[in-house]
C-alpha cells in the first residue's frame, strides 16, 4: 500500500498531473425537431417560410428593414447602462482570471529595512564586530518562492477563473441579445398601439355620427329615446377605451427611451408604424443540435458547469501535499552603500512539503461539497437547455397560430371592406339607411383594429423566434461595443 502511494506521488511529481475531473462539454441533445410534428413549409399568409439550417445574421433586426429601428438599436447599444454594466463585469472577470494566472509563476519580493539601534552592552554581548553600542542597520534582500503545482491546485483554480470569465462573456452576449430584442419588441408594440388608436378613433367617429343621426330622428319623433340612450352609451364605452390605449402608448415610449439610455423627458425622435416594418419572409431555423452552441444562456450555464468541475479539482488537490521552494539573497550593513560588500551578504535556499494530517475532516467535506456543487451545476445546465428548447417550441407554435389568426383577420377585414362598399352603394341609390352605412363603417374599423393586432403579434413572435435561436451574435464582430466572445459556434 505504501509502495503504491509512493509510486503515485513520484509519478505525479515527474508528470505534473492535475487531479480532479477533466471537463468535457455536454453533448447536444439527441432530438431531431423542436415540435412533435414537422414544421410546415410556410406559415400561411404572406408565405413566411422556415429555412432549416440557414444562419442568422449578426444584426438580425435588420430583417425588418426599418432604418428608424436600426438607428434606435445602435443608440441603445451605445448608451444602455445595463449593457455597460455587463461589459464592466466581463472586464472584472477577465482581470480576475489574469490575476489567477500569476499563481503559476514564481513569486519574487524585494525589501529594504532600516533601524536605529542601541545594545545593552552591560547585559548582552555586542552584536556588531566593532562593539559599538549605537548603530544604524540597513538590510536589503530579494526573496523568491515557487509552489510546485504537482497536483494541479493552481491550474484548476485558473481553469475555474477562466470558465467564470467565459460565463460572464456569454452573459454579456445574452444582455446584448436581450437589449436588441426588447427594443424590437417595444417598437412593434408602439406601432401596434398607434394602429389600434387610429382604428379606435375611426370607430368612435362613426359611433358619434350614429348618435347624432339618432338624436335627429328622435327629435322628429321617428324613434324612441331609448335608442338614442343606447347609442350614447356605446359612444361613452368606446371613448373610455382611448385613455387606456394612450397610456399604453406613452408607457411604451418611456420604455423605448429608457432602453436607449435616456430620461423620459428626452424621447428619441424615432416613431414606429406597422406600415414601416417589413415581415421577414424567410426565417432561419437552426437544427436542434446547434442550439446549445448558439444560445448564450446555455453557453453561460456550460461555463458555470466547467467552473464547478475545476473547483472539484481544487478541493481534491487540497488533499495532497504542497511542495514549495524558497530562496533569499541579500545584504546587511551599518552603512547603506556597503550592504553588498564581502562579508555583509547572506543567502538561504530551502524547500518545504506540507501535508494536512488532521483538520476535523474539513478537506473531505469540502471535496464532497464541491462534488455536490458540480451535480447542481449539471442539473442547472440541463434545466437551461430544456427551457431553451421550450422557448423555441413556444415561438414556433405562436408563429403558426399567428399566421392562422392573420389569415382569419385579413379575411374578416376584406369581408368588412366589401360590405362597406356595398352598403355605401345602396345608400347612394336610396336602398338603405345612413345608419346601416355607419354600422358597416364600424365593422370595418373593428376588422382593421383586429388585423393590426394580428400583424403586430406576427412581427413580435418573429422577433421572439430569432431571439430564441440565439440572435446570430456569433456573426457579429463585437457589435462595435465589445470584443467577440471566444468559442463561438459557426452557425446552424
Amino acid at each position: 500500500m505504501r509502495s503504491a502511494l509512493l509510486t503515485s506521488l513520484v509519478t505525479a511529481l515527474l508528470c505534473g498531473c492535475a487531479v480532479g475531473p477533466n471537463f468535457k462539454a455536454p453533448e447536444a441533445p439527441r432530438v431531431d425537431s423542436y415540435l412533435p410534428a414537422p414544421l410546415a413549409a410556410q406559415t400561411g399568409q404572406d408565405a413566411q417560410q422556415y429555412v432549416s439550417g440557414k444562419d442568422i445574421p449578426g444584426q438580425w433586426w435588420s430583417l425588418f428593414r426599418s432604418q428608424a429601428l436600426n438607428e434606435l438599436i445602435q443608440q441603445s447599444l451605445a448608451h444602455n447602462p445595463t449593457l455597460q454594466q455587463a461589459q464592466a463585469s466581463l472586464r472584472q472577470a477577465d482581470e480576475a482570471a489574469a490575476a489567477q494566472r500569476g499563481s503559476l509563476l514564481p513569486a519574487a519580493q524585494a525589501s529594504y529595512e532600516f533601524s536605529r539601534n542601541r545594545d545593552a552592552t552591560g547585559t548582552l554581548q555586542p552584536t556588531l564586530s566593532s562593539g559599538a553600542p549605537v548603530y544604524n542597520l540597513h538590510t536589503a534582500q530579494v526573496s523568491v518562492s515557487y509552489l510546485f503545482d504537482v497536483f494541479g491546485l493552481n491550474r484548476r483554480q485558473l481553469e475555474s477563473a477562466q470558465a467564470l470569465a467565459d460565463s460572464q462573456r456569454y452573459q454579456l452576449e445574452a444582455a446584448y441579445l436581450s437589449l436588441t430584442a426588447n427594443v424590437v419588441t417595444a417598437a412593434i408594440q408602439e406601432a401596434s398601439l398607434r394602429a389600434q388608436l387610429a382604428a379606435t378613433t375611426e370607430m368612435l367617429n362613426s359611433e358619434r355620427e350614429s348618435a347624432r343621426i339618432l338624436r335627429h330622428q328622435f327629435e322628429l319623433g321617428s324613434i324612441a329615446q331609448t335608442d338614442v340612450m343606447a347609442q350614447e352609451a356605446a359612444v361613452a364605452s368606446l371613448e373610455a377605451t382611448l385613455p387606456g390605449l394612450q397610456k399604453q402608448l406613452a408607457q411604451q415610449r418611456h420604455s423605448l427611451t429608457a432602453l436607449a439610455g435616456r430620461f423620459p423627458s428626452d424621447e428619441p425622435q424615432q416613431q414606429f408604424e406597422l406600415s414601416e416594418l417589413t415581415l421577414p419572409l424567410e426565417i432561419p431555423v437552426s437544427v436542434p443540435a446547434a442550439l446549445v452552441r448558439q444560445r448564450p444562456d446555455i453557453l453561460a450555464a456550460e461555463a458555470q458547469l466547467h467552473s464547478a468541475s475545476a473547483q472539484l479539482g481544487v478541493a481534491t488537490a487540497n488533499l495532497f501535499p504542497q511542495i514549495t521552494l524558497t530562496g533569499t539573497k541579500g545584504g546587511t550593513s551599518t552603512v547603506f552603500n556597503q550592504m553588498f560588500t564581502n562579508g555583509n551578504t547572506f543567502w538561504t535556499v530551502g524547500g518545504s512539503l506540507t501535508q494536512t494530517l488532521f483538520q476535523g475532516g474539513a478537506l473531505i467535506h469540502q471535496r464532497r461539497a464541491a462534488a455536490a456543487a458540480l451535480d447542481a451545476a449539471g442539473a442547472g445546465y440541463r434545466a437551461v437547455v430544456l427551457a431553451a428548447f421550450q422557448n423555441v417550441a413556444d415561438t414556433l407554435t405562436a408563429l403558426q397560430l399567428d399566421a392562422d389568426a392573420m389569415s382569419a383577420s385579413l379575411k374578416a377585414q376584406q369581408a368588412a371592406a366589401e360590405s362597406l362598399r356595398a352598403t355605401r352603394h345602396n345608400v347612394e341609390l336610396g336602398l338603405t339607411s345612413y345608419l346601416a352605412l355607419l354600422s358597416a363603417q364600424q365593422s370595418y374599423s373593428q376588422a382593421v383594429l383586429n388585423l393590426a393586432q394580428a400583424r403586430a403579434s406576427r412581427f413580435a413572435d418573429t422577433a421572439a423566434l430569432l431571439q430564441a435561436l440565439g440572435g446570430g451574435w456569433w456573426n457579429s464582430d463585437g457589435h462595435g461595443t465589445f470584443p467577440r466572445a471566444r468559442g463561438v459556434p459557426t452557425g446552424g
